[in-house]
């Protein structure tokens, strides 16, 4: 298998993650883009594992136990944010304010 395309596709699948959370305001959008980040970097693991051995299919389960968790803290932040403030639109929330 040759690395030049499934790395090129990671960081295509990355770029678009870093563009999502750094344009859009949207906390469901935000979350779903690093979630995007997130499978670039288990597909740039898996692609490497194919050149260096079994280990980068190995940090492909820890990343995606830290992913499992991230979704379960991360939609319970975003269900408590809408049930006080009615949106999840991240430009119209000051989480400071009491």
């Amino acid at each position: 298998m040759l690395l030049g395309p499934a790395l090129a596709l990671s960081a295509l699948l990355f770029a678009i993650g870093v563009t999502g959370v750094l344009v859009r305001r949207n906390a469901i959008v935000i979350y779903m883009c690093v979630e995007l980040m997130l499978n670039a970097v288990n597909l740039s693991f898996v692609a490497l594992s194919t050149a260096h051995g079994i280990s980068g299919q190995v940090f492909v389960f820890f990343v995606m136990t830290v992913a499992a968790a991230e979704a379960a803290v991360g939609l319970a932040i975003i269900l408590a944010i809408f049930r006080h403030h009615k949106s999840v639109n991240l430009s119209n929330i000051n989480l400071l304010k009491g």
